[in-house]
């Protein structure tokens, strides 16, 4: 089954025995593990711990009623002792109050969608096939909709309630049993063509198609691939995120974001394109023809006259500009909205009178709604603050959203679309945040080696004592183009960092957005150059700094992150003493020839390594080019399952460490990708992380 929005939720379903009416409720015998009860021994020192991290219940995919009135969320908990998790499905009225957990003593549940005030719908399993099922607004009245379906990996209802949408996995391609079913033991993956493998999987042979079926009285009917036969994928993978499709207000259209391309051809683009399925006449339009970027993200304007979408300029450019653009289907023509905007633009919603368009965008390394207005092309920010908001709803003049900041995971809160004001909802961690100290964060800026300004985020221990040195932690961000702005992570946590006794020092380095264009474009085919240069700058600043002891720094980071400090490693100076690469960049040559999305490294290198001339990526800026300066204790860390980054990058650098005599180590994940994602493997890493660092830095 595909992985449904993965990198927004990453895996929130269980597989149980499917959803019991409320009348019959079984309480799961794990049940108890998965509540967030803190333990005396979890709270001494009030400090942040890898084991409380796992005790967060992590709030995801909020969905506002039509009427504006109530609010669906999902919250998923860990047991860390089975690496086992559960997912309920919440209310809570958009005044705020107490939420309701609606599947209660229930198996996971995910997906919730509101087909109109008084139902809700939501995925389940029930007899090891993926359901779509549906319940009252109280959770009552329980009932499988899907009965005669495969296995379903997301749904949205039309506005109008009578049809929808669901995706499914449709095979496209022969198997290795389909050309030799006389093997039927046979392993083997007979491939003759590229992207035979993306991000933590291979190929299974199918695509994710749109189905769209009618809907009557709990029913599902005339069920039909408006795909059929064709060998793509929409949603786009890997994210496989929802978002890419759209109903228009009367159910007639969908719109949906796909990428028409096979093999190399897909491997060497970014060129999807927005089409618009007509449901009455059986057709289906490409309304981005000729746009060479991505172009995702479609929303209908409530008098369906309009549709707004994102679009990248850049063919192959993945980080390129999210431009807001507007498709008028009366005049059918295309316009840019947010062209004297040097920001990004995306997740977009209407205003119920169809003249206002609320987006997300990213200033100065927070993540802010703004409202635009079509006709004027006027823009002005609705939020403000030190935080991200990183999903949004607007239905009846009500406006909800989730938040984070570095020292709080998602939360939901309530905006007034006119003034800006907060007020908070949902409070899923309070009884964590209650027993433990958050260190201060500070806002300093640094000045570059060419004159530019940085934001550099400095953390500090709770209970920070100006009049003590601290050891410092240099992070290195991953992307290589996404912002350190106000995120809160169940793994490279900061404020975890600094609860260890570290000052962390975290700057938006050249090459990241929320800075403006020529800010974020920077990096590319420059890996080794101004950014590089940027990283010294902050660490260099900080280290000046009374309460910071020079002689005590280290460098942390993950993908982009790690291969800068492998590149640091040869080239510090010795200014660290303790490095942790974890799935970085080792070799260029070797890293760009093995990965996936072909087109990321053909930018971002400034082409391949046998062109000629020959890019200067591969002959100034990769990390193996510097091991005989290589002089201060690594340690690296990969999984097998990545495929963006392969695990041979990282052990060719524990390799020639431990060749060069150099303190090394290596924790290597047989069952992990360019993530860990288990409880106990990332306990495991956090252990290891702040073991080799209190070692040489403690």
């Amino acid at each position: 089954m595909k992985n449904l929005q993965l990198f927004k939720v990453i895996a929130l379903m269980i597989v149980f025995n499917g959803c019991q009416n409320k009348e019959d409720k079984v309480i799961l015998p794990e049940e108890g593990d998965f509540l967030n009860q803190i333990t005396e021994q979890e709270i001494q020192g009030a400090r942040l711990t890898p084991e409380l991290l796992w005790k967060f219940g992590r709030v995801a995919d909020m969905q506002l009623s039509p009427s504006g009135k109530q609010v669906l969320y999902l919250v998923t908990r860990y047991d860390a002792k089975t690496d086992k998790k559960h997912t309920w499905i919440f209310t809570i009225s958009s005044e705020g109050g107490q939420p309701v957990n609606l599947t209660e003593g229930m198996p996971s549940c995910s997906n919730p969608r509101w087909i109109d005030d008084k139902t809700i719908a939501y995925l389940s399993k029930d007899k090891d096939l993926m359901r779509i099922w549906r319940m009252n607004a109280d959770g009552s009245d329980k009932m499988i909709v899907s009965e005669n379906q495969k296995d379903i990996n997301g749904f949205e209802f039309a506005p109008t309630g009578k049809r929808l949408f669901y995706l499914q996995d449709v095979k496209t391609d022969s198997t290795t049993l389909d050309r030799y079913p006389d093997l039927p033991l046979a392993k083997g993956l007979v491939i003759d063509d590229l992207m035979y493998r993306h991000w933590n999987s291979w190929s299974d042979y199918s695509c994710s198609h749109i189905f769209i079926a009618d809907y009557n009285q709990g029913k599902i009917s005339g069920d039909t691939d408006i795909m059929d036969g064709e060998p793509y994928d929409s949603p786009l993978p890997p994210y496989f995120d929802a978002a890419d499709i759209a109903w228009s207000p009367d159910g007639v259209k969908l719109a949906y974001s796909c990428k028409k391309l096979t093999g190399k051809d897909f491997a060497v683009s970014t060129n999807s394109d927005i089409y618009i399925y007509d449901i009455d006449g059986k057709i289906t339009e490409n309304i981005t023809e000729g746009m060479m970027g991505y172009d995702r993200y479609p929303v209908f304007s409530p008098d369906g006259i309009k549709l707004a979408f994102m679009s990248m300029e850049t063919p192959g450019y993945e980080a390129d500009k999210e431009r807001l653009f507007l498709y008028d289907f009366t005049s059918r023509s295309r316009l840019y909205l947010t062209r004297n905007l040097d920001q990004n633009a995306g997740h977009f919603a209407w205003s119920d009178d169809s003249k206002k368009i609320y987006f997300i965008s990213g200033i100065q390394a927070t993540y802010q709604v703004y409202e635009i207005l079509p006709e004027s092309r006027e823009i002005r920010p609705v939020t403000k603050g030190k935080h991200d908001y990183t999903s949004f709803a607007m239905k009846n003049k009500v406006m909800t959203g989730t938040k984070t900041t570095f020292s709080m995971a998602t939360e939901i809160f309530r905006i007034d679309p006119e003034t800006g004001a907060e007020t908070q909802l949902t409070f899923t961690n309070k009884n964590i945040y209650d027993v433990i100290k958050s260190g201060k964060v500070e806002e300093k800026w640094v000045r570059t080696t060419d004159g530019k300004d940085m934001l550099v985020w400095v953390l500090f221990p709770p209970d920070f004592d100006a009049s003590k040195k601290y050891p410092a932690l240099l992070y290195c961000q991953g992307g290589p183009q996404s912002a350190v702005s106000q995120f809160f992570s169940y793994r490279w946590n900061l404020q975890l960092m600094a609860a260890n006794g570290y000052i962390v020092v975290a700057p938006n380095r050249r090459g990241l957005p929320t800075f403006g264009q020529e800010w974020n474009a920077q990096i590319s085919g420059d890996y080794g150059g101004q950014n590089i240069k940027d990283y010294l700058s902050a660490i260099d600043a900080v280290k000046e700094e009374p309460y910071v002891d020079s002689d005590r720094l280290g460098a942390v980071g993950a993908s982009y992150g790690g291969y800068s400090v492998l590149y640091l490693a040869g080239m510090h100076e010795k200014r660290f003493k303790a490095f942790i690469a974890h799935c970085g960049m080792f070799n260029l040559e070797s890293q760009s020839s093995g990965t996936e999305e072909m087109f990321f490294v053909q930018h971002d290198l400034g082409g391949y390594y046998w062109d000629k001339p020959k890019p200067k990526s591969f002959t100034q800026f990769s990390p193996h080019l510097y091991v005989d300066k290589w002089d201060t204790p690594i340690m690296l860390v990969t999984g097998a399952n990545d495929f963006r980054i392969p695990y041979t990058e990282s052990l060719q650098a524990f390799n020639i460490a431990q060749l060069r005599g150099i303190p090394s180590k290596l924790l290597f994940y047989p069952d992990e990708s360019h993530w860990v994602l288990k409880p106990q493997n990332s306990i495991l890493w956090q252990r290891e992380f702040f073991g080799w660092l209190d070692k040489w830095l403690m």
